[in-house]
């Protein structure tokens, strides 16, 4: 199933059809979400018969930003056989496609993420990088018989544990089940011995809040943030029976692991410390140095714990997101004056909330934050829109004057059509 280690093609993901479709379909439905924002895709229910315009309404402009997303993510331009995306138009055609482009190079692949301003980054990294990491991980999978997957294949940690990981395991890429389309509560009539479910923290959350005992024979897999240690001990009250936590970024790839939220990360066997305060990390064979995402607190040369993120991302299910960037986007409607947001507090809920102080005192905050929600949803991906606006005169901030937390809006009564909310807040429901 896969060439030497170390080869041009570290290993041959793209021979298996049901990976190679899964990843352009992931990749197609999270560029198309973020070309027209208010639109979800249900990638998992299309075929390789699916077609760009006459299933999905793909337009010209839309097809080159496809084909280039694409393109770019597979280094298609190395084989020179990247034009023919915008010729034939069916996923299947695609997958063909891809996957004679990666016959002729598949050494480096790129993936997008969104920075510290909200634009998208691109993260280059060698097969032969990530393919070492899945090696290593896998024998902590060992026995794994059917994968579960919560998160998308074309992003780093989805690519990594749900199409390397299943090579890795020796596994096909229809053994790999997609939960994203369905309740967690899915996996207490599915589970069997021997699965494997790779999620995030707050789909994890959810499996804790809907299914009140897991088999122990079930092993998970978690990544894009630290895993809060109440949900560790939940899970593991539950009856998980192991829980596999990855800590790394799009710009790193893995880069850490561990198995308890109260135990340090131990680093992958390929990474060491670049500089003395341990910020910059470089593997092993490289001569470029990266950053982490976090600030780390060291125990060890090879342990550390994660001291907060320096970019000010927050995680909103399993996605990054930079409150600053929603905050600019509310500003420049013209009925707000100030803005601040920040992620609901655990009681609260997993989203972003948002303080709007109005330009117009008297303005009707019904009819405001229903035109409020309308412009996120217009200009923000589904994770960055706001599920709570509240509104006054003045930003909240503490006695130093320094910016506050404040409670959710609390609506009195909601209708489908209409909500009548207290004076000063309201719900984006």
């Amino acid at each position: 199933m896969t060439e030497a280690f170390g080869s041009v093609a570290t290993v041959a993901w793209w021979r298996d059809d049901a990976a190679m479709h899964r990843f352009i379909a992931d990749l197609v439905a999270s560029e198309l979400l973020a070309m027209r924002k208010s639109v979800d895709f249900a990638a998992g229910c299309w075929t390789r018969e699916t077609h760009l315009d006459k299933d999905l309404g793909v337009d010209s402009l839309e097809l080159m930003s496809l084909a280039s997303a694409l393109a770019q993510a597979l280094h298609m331009h190395e084989s020179g056989i990247e034009d023919y995306l915008l010729v034939r138009r069916t996923l299947g055609d695609w997958c063909a496609i891809a996957q004679a482009s990666l016959e002729k190079f598949s050494a480096r692949m790129t993936f997008r993420t969104s920075g510290s301003t909200g634009q998208p980054k691109s993260c280059t990294h060698s097969l032969h990088a990530l393919w070492r990491e899945v090696q290593e991980a896998a024998p902590m999978l060992s026995g794994c018989a059917r994968l579960f997957a919560a998160v998308p294949s074309h992003h780093i940690y989805g690519f990594l544990f749900t199409i390397l990981l299943p090579r890795a395991l020796g596994l096909d890429g229809d053994s790999v089940q997609d939960l994203r389309q369905s309740s967690p509560a899915r996996l207490a009539r599915d589970l069997r011995e021997g699965d494997v479910i790779v999620g995030h923290p707050e789909f994890w959350r959810m499996v804790l809040r809907v299914i009140p005992r897991l088999p122990a024979v079930v092993t998970g897999v978690t990544s894009t943030a630290p895993l809060p240690a109440e949900i560790d001990e939940g899970l593991r009250a539950a009856g998980l029976g192991n829980l596999l936590q990855i800590y790394g970024s799009s710009e790193t790839a893995g880069v850490g692991w561990r198995t308890r939220s109260d135990h340090p990360y131990a680093l992958f066997s390929f990474w060491k410390r670049a500089t003395p305060d341990g910020r910059t990390l470089r593997r092993e064979g490289e001569t470029d140095g990266v950053d982490a995402p976090d600030q780390l607190a060291w125990q060890d040369e090879r342990h550390f714990y994660p001291a907060g993120r320096v970019d000010s991302a927050v995680q909103v299910g399993g996605v990054n997101v930079f409150p600053q960037r929603v905050q600019r986007e509310l500003l420049l409607h013209p009925e707000v004056a100030e803005a601040a947001v920040r992620l609901m507090r655990p009681e609260e809920g997993s989203r972003l909330k948002a303080f709007i102080v109005p330009r117009d005192p008297g303005a009707d905050i019904t009819r405001l934050s229903q035109a409020l929600a309308a412009w996120t949803r217009q200009r923000l991906g589904t994770a960055e829109q706001p599920r709570s606006f509240s509104f006054g005169d003045t930003l909240p901030v503490d006695q130093k004057g320094k910016q506050a937390d404040w409670p959710t809006a609390t609506p009195l009564a909601c209708t489908p059509m209409a909500c009548t909310p207290m004076r000063h807040d309201a719900i984006n429901s």
